[in-house]
């Protein structure tokens, strides 16, 4: 583990630990007399950002590994069934710090922001997608970046041009991209709140007289390029760089934080796995600002 990690490991455990301190309710709940945890929520959050960005997409190697190497920032490590189910039962706890770690970074400003979703995909077999626990909400879609069909998710993501998440979600794979997006903005309205004059920018999908008036109403200007038999849309210069920040994104998810790798066979799982690499990325952009790192959304210095 190198120095960098363990940085950016002490000082969010600090950070989360010094929230539930002040937030003792955003805590996983937990009955009042019984057994108090060895390992803290603080240390458990943790825990699991240090295995989504050293890339350990089994929770058995990966909590090895940590009796192995790192003993000295962890006084007590989980057998892998309690570590699955603290983690799966912190899931509104992680969605609550990647939002505190989101808002404590100077990109949380910026005035641009770019959206898209990629696929999560949970099985290739047909016997998968028909006895798993997931059949039902994970369905067949079509990924065009990639040309191919898939059988999973879809992760919708609104993001700074510095690559910060400000908020997601995760969908069926045929769901439509434009009322998820709606979905996001509806869920969590402080997001758009005392923003004015917002820009997304989107492809060719975010479509829709009605769609763009209901982003307006929310504060938010819509740029994207034109359909075809439409007339030029302002901005069009500037869809072809900015789009591709998403797609680096995306990337950054799928190469570097095994997104399509997470393993899981449940909602729960699934879902809790995906929080867990939303967090990882987020914890590193928030540590890079903090450092004034020249590249936010690096990685490097973190996955070894």
């Amino acid at each position: 583990m190198t120095n960098n990690l363990d940085t950016l490991a002490t000082a969010l455990y600090v950070r989360v630990d010094d929230l539930l301190k002040a937030s003792p309710g955003l805590a996983p709940w937990r009955p009042e007399v019984g057994i108090v945890p060895k390992l803290t929520d603080a240390e458990l959050v943790t825990l699991a950002v240090m295995q989504a960005l050293l890339g350990f997409t089994s929770e058995s190697q990966w909590l090895r590994h940590a009796r192995a190497h790192m003993r000295h920032l962890f006084g007590y490590l989980p057998q892998q069934s309690g570590y699955n189910k603290r983690l799966r039962a912190a899931a509104e706890l992680i969605k609550t710090v990647i939002r505190v770690l989101c808002a404590d970074t100077t990109l949380w400003t910026d005035d641009v922001w770019v959206v898209d979703s990629t696929p999560v995909e949970c099985g290739r077999s047909r016997e998968t997608a028909r006895r798993s626990d997931l059949a039902g909400w994970a369905e067949y879609g079509y990924c065009a970046s990639h040309s191919r069909y898939f059988w999973g998710l879809r992760l919708h993501l609104v993001a700074t041009l510095g690559g910060l998440p400000v908020g997601f979600a995760l969908t069926g794979a045929k769901a439509d991209e434009r009322q998820t997006l709606l979905e996001i903005f509806h869920t969590d309205p402080h997001l758009t709140r005392h923003r004015p004059g917002q820009t997304l920018i989107g492809d060719k999908n975010y479509y829709g007289t009605e769609f763009e008036r209901a982003l307006a109403d929310a504060g938010l200007k819509l740029l994207r390029p034109a359909r075809k038999g439409e007339t030029e849309r302002p901005g069009a210069h500037l869809f072809k760089p900015l789009r591709q920040v998403i797609e680096s994104i995306n990337q950054t998810f799928k190469s570097q934080l095994d997104l399509e790798r997470h393993g899981a066979h449940t909602p729960n799982g699934v879902i809790v796995r995906v929080l867990q690499r939303v967090l990882a990325l987020t914890a590193a952009i928030w540590h890079n600002d903090k450092i004034g790192a020249p590249v936010h959304r690096s990685l490097t210095a973190y996955d070894h």
